[in-house]
């Protein structure tokens, strides 16, 4: 390792980091992972795990992550829209390929889950559908770091990564703050900076490489919540607000997200729940949701970020530092422990990091590689929240078209599901999908408008149009072309 000490550091022991530590120590590789805090953290988002995040955790032989821990099994969504619903379940597990475990990581059936008092073994394993999982964040952390700390080659310490080590352009390590207040140099090959959504650290990548805020989350848990339908992330549209998206994270715990567009929470929470949100939930969830606007409320920051190429020496940032979508989908998770599988793909024939020349040409290939599954989720949360939202006319009529094209059934269903679920990633059929739904929107007004309104229908067919170019096309060139 040329005198580093460690062949890896990795910088934050979230979602992503305990992840990628096991992965480059199942390789043989001598790794030192740092977190701020290593108790369990207590967070909003990072509830809902898709498919595609759980085939990760398979191939890294990390699924058992979910046990033990009152998880919610999840077969897909429901959607609810001016008084009725459509089901969106996840794919056959025969319409999609069986996922490939990474070499050395999969041992003991540790690609399996476990059998506990919320999870059953037969129904992940044997069901004939892709399963997704809620969860409390908290407790599913943990039950990552537990897995990394068992990990011989891992050293798991406690500090603030003050700064990362820098000589002639190229990152030799970080400089950590430990809890004593003192500071101590730790070298490696290879510096992975994952330390999530508010990243210290993202912009040494890049001075400009920084998240756009574009709408927040109002969080509320609702207790022994009646839920219209069982074991599925309700999605909720309604008249005068953005999208809402409720999910059972334990035997009792329920979590609501209400979406809200402006760049600051409403100035009254709670009035904005009371008067513009709750009439218009199912009514079985109106007794538990009142209650839980008793409590404090929570909100979170949404944001958008493009990810950028990986080309400074001895430097990867990944996860959230790296990339943000809207959460609405539930996809952050996936896209970081997809690009996880993907990066020790890559590393598995590189016996030494700091081979500089080989880990760059990884990861330009990794650059690459990742923008099928990274623009599929990103564009279709980022489209879906529009829609979803609908704070103008023209998006008003597409909303509905979108609601009217999922209630046909068959592909109209199975084909956009692929791409929520990450199990479809493929981001010219998103394109073709999504403006085959405008074009639905569009013959769907014209029934609503009839043959009196034609002459404005067709002005309309232009006007929809357009608004379904300026929110799509944006973020398309962005994902696949920087």
């Amino acid at each position: 390792m040329s005198g580093f000490e460690y062949e890896a550091i990795v910088v934050g022991a979230g979602a992503i980091g305990p992840a990628i530590a096991v992965g480059l120590a199942r390789q043989g590789r001598k790794v030192l992972l740092v977190e701020r805090d290593w108790r369990e953290p207590d967070r909003i988002v990072g509830e809902l795990m898709q498919p595609v995040g759980l085939r990760a955790l398979r191939s890294l032989g990390m699924i058992q992550a979910i046990n033990n821990i009152e998880a919610t099994p999840a077969t897909g969504y429901t959607v609810f829209y001016g008084g009725e619903k459509v089901a969106i379940p996840y794919p056959y597990k025969s319409d999609v390929a069986p996922f490939k475990p990474l070499k050395g990581c999969v041992f003991d059936g540790n690609d399996k889950v476990l059998d506990d008092s919320t999870i059953s073994r037969k129904v992940f394993e044997d069901g004939e559908r892709e399963m997704g999982v809620s969860f409390e964040h908290g407790k599913y952390i943990s039950n990552l770091r537990k897995i990394a700390k068992n990990e011989s080659l891992i050293t798991c310490l406690e500090g603030t990564v003050s700064s990362l080590i820098e000589n002639h352009g190229e990152i030799e390590g970080v400089t950590v703050k430990l809890p004593d207040g003192t500071k101590q140099n730790y070298g490696a090959a290879l510096t992975v900076v994952c330390d999530g959504i508010f990243s210290r650290l993202r912009k040494s990548l890049n001075e400009n490489h920084v998240p756009k805020l574009n709408s927040h989350f109002i969080a509320l848990k609702l207790k022994n919540a009646d839920m219209p339908v069982k074991h599925t992330g309700h999605v909720i549209l309604g008249p005068n607000f953005a999208p809402v998206v409720i999910y059972q994270i334990t035997p009792t715990d329920t979590r609501a997200l209400c979406a809200y567009t402006g760049l600051q929470p409403p100035k009254d929470i709670k009035k904005y729940l009371a008067e513009e949100v709750l009439p218009y939930l199912p009514e079985s969830l109106h007794p538990s949701f009142k209650e839980a606007m008793k409590d404090q409320l929570k909100t979170h920051p949404n944001s958008y970020l493009t990810a950028r190429l990986n080309d400074i020496p001895g430097l990867l940032v990944v996860g959230d530092a790296l990339n943000m979508r809207h959460p609405l989908t539930g996809g952050g998770m996936s896209v970081g422990l997809g690009d996880t599988v993907l990066l020790l793909k890559l590393f598995e024939d590189i016996p030494n990091l700091d081979n500089r020349d080989a880990v760059s040409e990884a990861l330009l290939e990794f650059h690459a590689e990742r923008k099928n599954l990274d623009a599929v989720i990103n564009i279709l949360s980022i489209a879906l929240f529009s829609l979803f939202a609908a704070d103008s006319y023209n998006l008003k009529i597409l909303q509905k078209g979108c609601f009217k094209y999922f209630q046909r059934g068959g592909d109209a269903v199975n084909i956009p599901v692929g791409f929520l679920s990450g199990l479809l990633p493929k981001p010219y059929l998103l394109t073709w999908v999504f403006f085959k739904v405008a074009f639905y929107s569009i013959a769907v007004n014209f029934l609503d408008n009839g043959p009196l309104l034609l002459p404005l229908s067709i002005i309309q067919i232009f006007t929809i149009l357009g608004t379904a170019i300026a929110v799509f096309t944006p973020y398309l060139w962005k994902e696949l072309f920087t």
